[in-house]
């Protein structure tokens, strides 16, 4: 079989089940390990499948993402952990974008003493405990607000972020894969490029268990990112993929205090 075929035939046995191992795959198309992994690989980079130990299994669709208050109360040490190993990249004097979401809420809180910090958001959350919990200068992008993610986004927010150069840019997602990050919202596309692009680094801040979710519309390539900060919740075969990529990826300390 030509690669073409060997791909098509895994995502007819995916078709039939939820995962199917390495093995498995090897036996039945009669090809080497490398062979299959280089094939899964493929596959991975349009975003139809994910790795996971020992296998492939087909991407997790996302329909909606959860209101905020939602999001807050689920995996809430796996995110504190990836705040604080993102907020170790800050220091004193850097002007930073921070993206919606409740794991940058998580950041925001290890950096607030920080001292000379200029801070960017388009989260109505992040601004308001900033505000009161640290002497940073301070911005909310403004734009159309997102009442259920309780942020702005769209293209006037998008507009007043251009205006700033950002020494590192914190981006959030509830989906990605080695191809990408994907949202069932189109207007949060503008505000998270025009940040990567207007910073000197940039930086996806995401816990493990949001990778393998694909949603409706393709918002950024990995390849436009520097770091990866996830943690333990994300599979080994996916690491190395970033690693190969080029991306550094920081692996936050486990929930239970070792090191991932």
């Amino acid at each position: 079989m030509i690669p073409a075929e060997r791909q098509q035939f895994i995502l007819s046995c995916l078709a039939e089940r939820d995962i199917v191992s390495i093995a498995d795959l090897v036996d039945r198309l009669g090809v080497s390990h490398m062979t299959v992994r280089r094939d899964i690989q493929a596959l991975e980079e349009t975003g139809r499948v994910t790795s996971v130990t020992g296998g492939v299994g087909l991407s997790r669709r996302l329909a909606q993402e959860l209101p905020h208050l939602q999001k807050a109360a689920i995996n809430t040490d796996r995110k504190r952990a990836v705040g604080q190993a993102a907020a170790a990249l800050v220091q004193d004097g850097m002007v930073i974008y921070l993206d919606a979401g409740t794991t940058l809420l998580e950041l925001a809180r290890q950096i607030a003493g920080r001292r000379g910090l200029t801070v960017v958001t388009n989260d109505f959350v992040i601004c308001a405990w900033l505000s009161t919990h640290s002497d940073c200068t301070l911005y909310h992008s403004g734009g159309l607000v997102e009442r259920a993610n309780q942020s702005c986004v769209g293209g006037p927010a998008s507009e007043a972020l251009a205006r700033f150069n950002y020494d590192i840019a914190f981006i959030s997602t509830s989906s990605w894969t080695v191809a990408g990050l994907s949202s069932p919202s189109e207007a949060k596309g503008p505000v998270k490029r025009i940040a990567v692009q207007q910073a000197r680094r940039a930086v996806l801040v995401s816990d493990g268990t949001k990778y393998g979710a694909v949603a409706a519309m393709n918002i950024l390539p990995l390849s436009v990112f520097d770091t990866v900060v996830t943690d333990a919740g994300i599979d080994a075969d996916p690491v190395r993929a970033l690693n190969d990529m080029g991306l550094q990826v920081i692996l936050a300390p486990d929930i239970e205090g070792g090191q991932t």
